[in-house]
Protein backbone atom coordinates (compact mmCIF):
# COMPACT_ATOMS: atom_id res chain seq x y z
CA UNK A 1 0.00 0.00 0.00
CA UNK A 2 1.45 3.31 -0.91
CA UNK A 3 2.27 5.66 2.04
CA UNK A 4 0.12 8.44 3.31
CA UNK A 5 2.25 11.11 1.70
CA UNK A 6 1.40 9.67 -1.80
CA UNK A 7 -1.97 9.36 -1.43
CA UNK A 8 -2.65 12.41 -0.47
CA UNK A 9 -0.68 13.74 -3.62
CA UNK A 10 -2.34 11.79 -5.94
CA UNK A 11 -5.97 13.40 -4.05
CA UNK A 12 -4.77 16.65 -4.70
CA UNK A 13 -3.84 15.74 -8.27
CA UNK A 14 -7.44 13.89 -8.80
CA UNK A 15 -8.59 17.18 -7.00
CA UNK A 16 -7.11 19.91 -9.44
CA UNK A 17 -8.09 17.61 -12.75
CA UNK A 18 -11.50 17.57 -11.37
CA UNK A 19 -11.78 21.63 -11.17
CA UNK A 20 -10.28 21.55 -14.81
CA UNK A 21 -12.72 19.25 -16.29
CA UNK A 22 -15.72 20.79 -14.49
CA UNK A 23 -15.01 24.18 -15.88
CA UNK A 24 -14.44 22.61 -19.03
CA UNK A 25 -17.84 21.25 -18.86
CA UNK A 26 -19.34 24.54 -18.04
CA UNK A 27 -17.57 26.22 -20.65
CA UNK A 28 -18.59 24.01 -23.09
CA UNK A 29 -22.00 24.13 -21.93
CA UNK A 30 -22.30 27.60 -22.60
CA UNK A 31 -20.68 27.64 -25.97
CA UNK A 32 -23.40 24.73 -26.80
CA UNK A 33 -25.94 27.14 -26.15
CA UNK A 34 -25.00 29.48 -28.73
CA UNK A 35 -23.88 26.70 -31.74
CA UNK A 36 -27.49 24.92 -30.57
CA UNK A 37 -29.41 28.16 -31.14
CA UNK A 38 -27.43 29.19 -34.58
CA UNK A 39 -27.47 25.67 -36.16
CA UNK A 40 -31.35 25.44 -35.31
CA UNK A 41 -32.21 28.65 -37.58
CA UNK A 42 -30.28 27.84 -39.74
CA UNK A 43 -30.95 24.08 -40.54
CA UNK A 44 -34.32 24.43 -41.91
CA UNK A 45 -33.71 27.15 -44.77
CA UNK A 46 -30.72 26.07 -45.81
CA UNK A 47 -32.45 22.00 -46.67
CA UNK A 48 -35.67 24.05 -48.09
CA UNK A 49 -33.49 26.10 -50.61
CA UNK A 50 -31.19 22.77 -51.01
CA UNK A 51 -34.28 20.89 -51.89
CA UNK A 52 -35.65 23.59 -54.09
CA UNK A 53 -32.69 24.21 -56.10
CA UNK A 54 -31.92 20.29 -56.54
CA UNK A 55 -35.85 20.02 -57.92
CA UNK A 56 -34.94 23.22 -59.94
CA UNK A 57 -31.84 21.77 -61.02
CA UNK A 58 -33.78 18.27 -62.20
CA UNK A 59 -35.62 20.39 -64.93
CA UNK A 60 -32.67 21.96 -66.45
CA UNK A 61 -30.92 21.38 -69.62
CA UNK A 62 -26.73 19.93 -68.21
CA UNK A 63 -25.68 23.14 -70.55
CA UNK A 64 -27.29 25.84 -68.68
CA UNK A 65 -25.95 24.44 -65.42
CA UNK A 66 -22.66 23.48 -64.89
CA UNK A 67 -22.94 22.79 -61.18
CA UNK A 68 -25.56 19.50 -62.20
CA UNK A 69 -22.87 17.96 -64.61
CA UNK A 70 -22.13 14.32 -63.88
CA UNK A 71 -18.41 13.28 -64.86
CA UNK A 72 -16.22 10.72 -64.57
CA UNK A 73 -14.98 9.92 -61.39
CA UNK A 74 -11.22 10.22 -61.80
CA UNK A 75 -10.44 13.07 -58.96
CA UNK A 76 -12.21 13.81 -55.85
CA UNK A 77 -12.23 16.79 -53.15
CA UNK A 78 -13.37 15.55 -49.80
CA UNK A 79 -13.78 18.28 -47.07
CA UNK A 80 -13.59 17.04 -43.88
CA UNK A 81 -14.37 18.94 -40.98
CA UNK A 82 -12.84 18.07 -37.84
CA UNK A 83 -11.60 20.69 -34.11
CA UNK A 84 -8.59 22.38 -33.80
CA UNK A 85 -8.71 20.99 -30.24
CA UNK A 86 -9.13 17.65 -28.58
CA UNK A 87 -10.76 16.32 -25.09
CA UNK A 88 -14.53 16.20 -27.15
CA UNK A 89 -14.34 11.98 -26.99
CA UNK A 90 -14.85 9.76 -30.14
CA UNK A 91 -15.70 14.06 -31.93
CA UNK A 92 -12.31 13.80 -34.44
CA UNK A 93 -11.76 9.81 -34.82
CA UNK A 94 -15.18 9.07 -36.04
CA UNK A 95 -14.34 11.94 -38.73
CA UNK A 96 -11.44 10.70 -39.72
CA UNK A 97 -12.54 6.37 -39.24
CA UNK A 98 -15.30 7.73 -42.15
CA UNK A 99 -12.76 9.96 -44.10
CA UNK A 100 -10.32 6.73 -44.63
CA UNK A 101 -13.57 4.05 -45.76
CA UNK A 102 -14.25 6.84 -48.10
CA UNK A 103 -10.76 6.99 -49.43
CA UNK A 104 -9.98 3.28 -49.47
CA UNK A 105 -13.49 1.90 -50.46
CA UNK A 106 -16.12 4.34 -52.23
CA UNK A 107 -13.11 6.39 -54.09
CA UNK A 108 -10.59 3.53 -54.36
CA UNK A 109 -10.51 4.05 -58.36
CA UNK A 110 -9.84 7.72 -57.95
CA UNK A 111 -7.58 10.17 -56.87
CA UNK A 112 -8.62 11.94 -53.74
CA UNK A 113 -7.49 15.53 -52.48
CA UNK A 114 -8.55 16.61 -48.63
CA UNK A 115 -9.47 19.86 -47.93
CA UNK A 116 -9.34 20.05 -44.05
CA UNK A 117 -11.33 22.28 -42.00
CA UNK A 118 -9.91 22.13 -38.23
CA UNK A 119 -6.58 20.79 -37.09
CA UNK A 120 -7.05 16.95 -36.24
CA UNK A 121 -7.16 15.74 -40.05
CA UNK A 122 -4.26 17.42 -40.86
CA UNK A 123 -2.23 16.59 -38.14
CA UNK A 124 -3.75 11.98 -39.03
CA UNK A 125 -3.53 12.98 -43.01
CA UNK A 126 0.40 13.57 -42.62
CA UNK A 127 1.15 10.63 -40.39
CA UNK A 128 -0.49 8.07 -42.74
CA UNK A 129 1.22 7.87 -45.87
CA UNK A 130 0.52 3.96 -46.10
CA UNK A 131 -3.30 4.16 -47.91
CA UNK A 132 -3.86 7.88 -48.55
CA UNK A 133 -3.02 10.07 -51.59
CA UNK A 134 -1.56 12.30 -49.20
CA UNK A 135 -2.92 15.54 -51.48
CA UNK A 136 -4.19 17.86 -48.84
CA UNK A 137 -5.47 20.33 -51.02
CA UNK A 138 -5.23 23.04 -48.47
CA UNK A 139 -6.16 23.11 -44.54
CA UNK A 140 -8.16 25.99 -42.94
CA UNK A 141 -7.65 25.77 -39.35
CA UNK A 142 -8.54 28.73 -38.55
CA UNK A 143 -12.44 28.98 -40.02
CA UNK A 144 -13.33 26.59 -37.53
CA UNK A 145 -12.02 28.99 -34.17
CA UNK A 146 -13.33 32.33 -35.60
CA UNK A 147 -16.75 31.11 -37.69
CA UNK A 148 -18.13 33.57 -40.13
CA UNK A 149 -20.44 33.45 -43.37
CA UNK A 150 -17.84 35.68 -45.10
CA UNK A 151 -15.20 33.19 -44.79
CA UNK A 152 -17.02 29.85 -45.25
CA UNK A 153 -18.20 31.41 -48.71
CA UNK A 154 -13.98 32.54 -49.90
CA UNK A 155 -13.98 28.36 -49.65
CA UNK A 156 -17.30 27.48 -51.14
CA UNK A 157 -16.66 29.99 -53.99
CA UNK A 158 -12.58 28.61 -54.15
CA UNK A 159 -14.63 24.99 -54.88
CA UNK A 160 -17.20 25.64 -56.97
CA UNK A 161 -14.24 27.33 -59.22
CA UNK A 162 -12.43 24.24 -59.34
CA UNK A 163 -15.71 22.22 -59.74
CA UNK A 164 -16.30 24.30 -63.00
CA UNK A 165 -12.64 24.45 -64.32
CA UNK A 166 -13.21 20.34 -64.22
CA UNK A 167 -10.67 20.06 -62.32
CA UNK A 168 -12.85 17.54 -60.21
CA UNK A 169 -15.37 15.54 -60.55
CA UNK A 170 -16.79 15.40 -57.39
CA UNK A 171 -17.23 16.83 -53.98
CA UNK A 172 -18.54 15.32 -50.81
CA UNK A 173 -18.42 17.32 -47.30
CA UNK A 174 -17.83 14.41 -43.95
CA UNK A 175 -18.68 16.24 -40.79
CA UNK A 176 -20.83 15.49 -37.52
CA UNK A 177 -23.76 16.40 -37.38
CA UNK A 178 -25.66 17.63 -34.17
CA UNK A 179 -28.28 15.50 -33.45
CA UNK A 180 -28.37 16.32 -29.17
CA UNK A 181 -26.31 17.48 -26.43
CA UNK A 182 -25.44 13.52 -26.34
CA UNK A 183 -25.33 12.00 -29.84
CA UNK A 184 -23.78 13.21 -33.29
CA UNK A 185 -23.80 11.37 -36.06
CA UNK A 186 -21.28 11.56 -38.95
CA UNK A 187 -22.72 12.88 -42.50
CA UNK A 188 -21.33 12.39 -45.79
CA UNK A 189 -23.12 15.07 -47.90
CA UNK A 190 -22.38 15.49 -51.85
CA UNK A 191 -21.71 19.10 -52.55
CA UNK A 192 -20.96 19.20 -56.09
CA UNK A 193 -22.21 18.44 -58.61
CA UNK A 194 -25.59 19.17 -57.44
CA UNK A 195 -27.99 15.95 -57.70
CA UNK A 196 -31.89 16.04 -58.73
CA UNK A 197 -33.30 13.96 -56.05
CA UNK A 198 -34.18 10.06 -57.60
CA UNK A 199 -38.40 10.39 -57.24
CA UNK A 200 -40.49 13.96 -56.59
CA UNK A 201 -42.90 13.59 -53.51
CA UNK A 202 -46.64 13.76 -54.74
CA UNK A 203 -46.82 17.30 -53.47
CA UNK A 204 -43.75 18.48 -54.98
CA UNK A 205 -44.13 20.68 -58.22
CA UNK A 206 -43.50 19.16 -61.38
CA UNK A 207 -42.05 21.95 -63.30
CA UNK A 208 -41.10 26.00 -62.29
CA UNK A 209 -41.93 29.29 -63.67
CA UNK A 210 -38.63 31.16 -63.51
CA UNK A 211 -38.62 35.36 -62.90
CA UNK A 212 -35.97 36.26 -63.53
CA UNK A 213 -34.61 34.29 -66.09
CA UNK A 214 -33.17 31.02 -65.93
CA UNK A 215 -29.24 32.02 -66.03
CA UNK A 216 -29.40 34.92 -62.93
CA UNK A 217 -30.92 32.02 -60.90
CA UNK A 218 -27.72 29.83 -62.01
CA UNK A 219 -25.60 32.69 -61.55
CA UNK A 220 -27.00 33.64 -58.27
CA UNK A 221 -29.11 30.96 -56.26
CA UNK A 222 -27.16 28.20 -56.84
CA UNK A 223 -23.96 30.05 -55.06
CA UNK A 224 -25.64 31.29 -52.69
CA UNK A 225 -27.10 27.31 -51.73
CA UNK A 226 -23.60 25.80 -51.52
CA UNK A 227 -22.46 29.23 -49.46
CA UNK A 228 -25.21 27.88 -47.22
CA UNK A 229 -24.61 24.18 -47.49
CA UNK A 230 -20.61 24.58 -46.09
CA UNK A 231 -22.09 26.73 -43.75
CA UNK A 232 -24.65 24.92 -42.08
CA UNK A 233 -21.95 22.00 -42.13
CA UNK A 234 -19.56 23.85 -40.56
CA UNK A 235 -21.88 25.42 -37.47
CA UNK A 236 -23.25 21.63 -37.26
CA UNK A 237 -19.84 20.86 -36.74
CA UNK A 238 -19.07 23.47 -34.07
CA UNK A 239 -22.39 22.35 -32.21
CA UNK A 240 -21.60 18.76 -32.04
CA UNK A 241 -17.88 19.62 -30.79
CA UNK A 242 -19.14 21.58 -28.10
CA UNK A 243 -21.52 18.85 -27.16
CA UNK A 244 -19.27 16.29 -27.98
CA UNK A 245 -16.69 17.99 -25.02
CA UNK A 246 -19.02 18.52 -22.58
CA UNK A 247 -20.54 15.09 -22.36
CA UNK A 248 -16.57 13.76 -22.61
CA UNK A 249 -15.63 16.72 -19.52
CA UNK A 250 -18.84 15.86 -17.55
CA UNK A 251 -17.69 12.00 -17.76
CA UNK A 252 -13.71 12.82 -16.85
CA UNK A 253 -15.47 14.68 -13.79
CA UNK A 254 -17.20 11.86 -12.71
CA UNK A 255 -14.88 9.20 -13.06
CA UNK A 256 -12.26 11.72 -11.15
CA UNK A 257 -14.86 12.18 -8.46
CA UNK A 258 -15.25 8.59 -8.03
CA UNK A 259 -11.50 7.72 -8.26
CA UNK A 260 -11.12 10.95 -5.55
CA UNK A 261 -13.67 8.17 -3.49
CA UNK A 262 -11.14 5.71 -3.88
CA UNK A 263 -8.34 7.09 -3.47
CA UNK A 264 -9.98 8.84 0.36
CA UNK A 265 -10.96 5.73 1.39
CA UNK A 266 -7.44 4.35 0.90
CA UNK A 267 -6.02 7.59 2.97
CA UNK A 268 -8.47 6.71 5.47
CA UNK A 269 -7.32 2.75 5.76
CA UNK A 270 -3.66 3.53 5.66
CA UNK A 271 -3.72 6.27 8.48
CA UNK A 272 -6.11 3.64 10.00
CA UNK A 273 -3.08 1.21 9.66
CA UNK A 274 -0.32 3.48 11.00
CA UNK A 275 -2.26 4.35 13.79
CA UNK A 276 -3.10 0.93 15.41
CA UNK A 277 0.36 0.36 14.79
CA UNK A 278 1.76 3.10 16.56
CA UNK A 279 -0.13 1.84 19.42
CA UNK A 280 0.62 -1.46 18.97
CA UNK A 281 4.38 -0.35 19.26
CA UNK A 282 3.06 2.11 22.40
CA UNK A 283 1.96 -1.23 24.02
CA UNK A 284 4.17 -3.33 23.36
CA UNK A 285 7.24 -0.93 24.66
CA UNK A 286 5.00 -0.75 28.39
CA UNK A 287 5.08 -4.13 28.52
CA UNK A 288 8.78 -4.53 27.69
CA UNK A 289 9.08 -1.93 30.63
CA UNK A 290 7.21 -3.51 33.00
CA UNK A 291 8.44 -6.88 32.47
Amino acid sequence: MANLKEIRNRISSVSSTMQITSAMKMVSAAKLKRSQDAITRLRPYASKLRYILENVSGTLDLSENSFTVQRELNKVIVVAITSNRGLCGGFNNNVIKRVNSLIKDEFSSSKVSVLCLGKKIKDVIKKTDNYLSNEILSTHEDIVGALSFERTAEISRELMRIFEAKEVDQIVLVYNRFVNAVTQSVEVEGYLPLMAPEKLTENAPKDYLFEPEKAEIISELIPKSLNTQLFKALLDSVAAEHAARMTAMHKATDNASELKKALKLSYNKARQAAITNEILEIVGGAEALNA
